[in-house]
């Protein structure tokens, strides 16, 4: 299996598609050295979100790499952010925009299809089914989509990006009233610069299982490594900022948790 999945007993689902890091043997050789450390991987999110399972929350958790296959991206490849650098389905290049296979190795189209029904597929799958099973137990379910990246990527985006960015759709992906109950976590505290709807508005999981008028709301949150982190290589857990952080993310799961719709 290249996921886990734990079934809590309340409304929340987090999904964290890019904590992966595997690369199956059969594909390593194909990839420039660089791209076998995974570099672009959400570190330590399941570490960070500990604390989660014991709230309550159901938890789905991917093993393979995201530059096997990006569980972020829907499955026809159409780009997340037009008029930007994206990366693809199954990427090509790292975040800084460097080759990530060696000349001529990339998957072709058939190889791309191939990697959806393998691995893509399950994962949307159980994603699907956990929140129905969710919303038929408790009435609505809320489906929180966890990340973090590198706070500055030129290739990506301008500047740097705030610690917190709250990725709601431009609030099609959840009920008003959540997206509010999000924002006020952060409005409430001084530690972290946040923006709601930024340069990171929700991926394709927030897109596609948000549907608020079904009774799934969903919530993205794309952290920068250096709230809880370090930026730079071997990307090491940082006990200090993770300690600093956490009781933050904390009350925002909590949040999440506890929430619900007008009757």
């Amino acid at each position: 299996m290249t996921f886990t999945l734990h079934r809590g007993s309340t409304p929340l689902l987090i999904s964290m598609p890019h904590v992966g890091t595997h690369i199956p043997e059969e594909l390593r050789g194909r990839y420039v050295e660089r791209a076998l450390q995974a570099e672009d991987t959400d570190w330590h999110l399941e570490r960070l979100y500990g604390f989660a399972r014991e709230m309550g929350a159901s938890l789905l958790v991917p093993r393979l790499s995201r530059f096997v296959i990006d569980l972020n991206r829907p499955s026809d490849n159409q780009p997340m952010y037009p008029g930007r650098n994206n990366t693809e389905l199954c990427p090509t290049r790292f975040f800084t925009g460097e080759a990530l296979y060696r000349p001529g190795a990339a998957p072709d189209e058939a190889e791309v299809r191939h990697r959806v029904e393998r691995w893509w597929q399950p994962y949307h799958t159980a994603l699907a089914e956990e929140l129905a099973r969710i919303r038929q137990a408790h009435g609505h379910a809320v489906l929180f989509d966890a990340h973090s990246i590198k706070g500055e990527l030129p290739w990506l985006f301008e500047g740097r990006l705030p610690d917190m960015n709250i990725g709601t759709v431009e609030g099609r992906s959840c009920a008003p009233t959540l997206r509010a109950a999000v924002a006020a976590v952060f409005e409430a505290q001084r530690d972290y610069s946040h923006v709601v709807d930024g340069r990171f508005k929700g991926g394709h999981i927030t897109r596609a299982h948000g549907r608020p008028q079904d009774g799934v709301h969903a919530v993205q949150l794309e952290m920068a490594w250096g709230a809880y982190m370090d930026e730079a290589p071997p990307y090491a857990w940082h006990d200090a900022k993770a300690a600093a952080v956490q009781p933050l993310l904390r009350r925002l799961v909590q949040a999440l948790r506890d929430w619900k719709p007008a009757p």
